[in-house]
């Protein structure tokens, strides 16, 4: 397995007019200390901007976030993640226009994988793949959350396995995905958090049982 050997942010300051929110430590060092690179993009590769826009109320609170441009895969819920992350850590000044869209726009940069190596073509095959991969892992969320409710077809549960197979969704890759999760809960991002731990619930494991009865309640 590769190692990572650094994170490199860029970011730009956030778009408004006059004087601008802030973050006592800076939003890019909060972003750099805070950011979980996610597993596919850093497996394949997949580097990238993204654009987030969000809106602050007059506490600091991020109570709307979207995404304005992106890639389309997990490195657009991480940067949405990290920016709602930061909600409450904002100082807003007393002329903020609290319905004004702000924009940060977060470009994610790997070093020591041997990036160089990937060829554009690759990438865009990778990026197309994990798209084509949610649709499938989309059917299996489906069929155990129908399960859960008693309404799956039992004759469905091959077809889903099989999917799962496709898609290498074993053990070793729920375990990552557990991992993840309680590195968020480190954080202090129980809702990211929670997110993980559903996400290895519904594709049919409890290896996250206890982990959802202790912060998902």
């Amino acid at each position: 397995m590769y190692k990572l050997a650094a994170i490199i942010l860029s970011f730009t300051s956030v778009s408004a007019f006059g004087q601008q929110p802030e973050i006592k430590e800076g939003l890019p060092n909060f972003i750099k200390n805070n950011i979980i690179y996610p597993s596919y993009s850093k497996y394949n590769c997949i580097q990238g901007l993204v654009n987030v826009g969000f809106k602050l109320n007059a506490k600091g609170e991020v109570y709307y976030s979207v995404i304005t441009s992106g890639l389309g895969i997990d490195l657009d819920k991480e940067a949405l993640r990290l920016v709602r992350m930061s909600s409450l850590k904002w100082s807003v000044p007393d002329t903020h226009d609290t319905t004004s869209l702000l924009i940060v726009p977060v470009n994610f940069t790997l070093t020591g994988y041997d990036c160089d190596r990937k060829s554009k073509a690759e990438i865009a095959l990778a990026i197309k793949a994990y798209k084509d991969d949610e649709e499938l892992t989309n059917v299996i969320s489906n069929y155990y959350k129908n399960k859960e409710r008693g309404t799956s077809e039992l004759a469905d549960e091959i077809k889903v396995i099989q999917i799962k197979n496709q898609l290498g969704i074993d053990d070793e890759y729920l375990d990552e995905r557990i991992n993840a999760g309680l590195k968020k809960i480190k954080q202090g991002d129980r809702q990211g958090a929670c997110e993980e731990f559903n996400f290895v619930k519904y594709m049919g494991s409890d290896k996250a049982k206890d982990l959802l009865d202790k912060y998902c309640k």
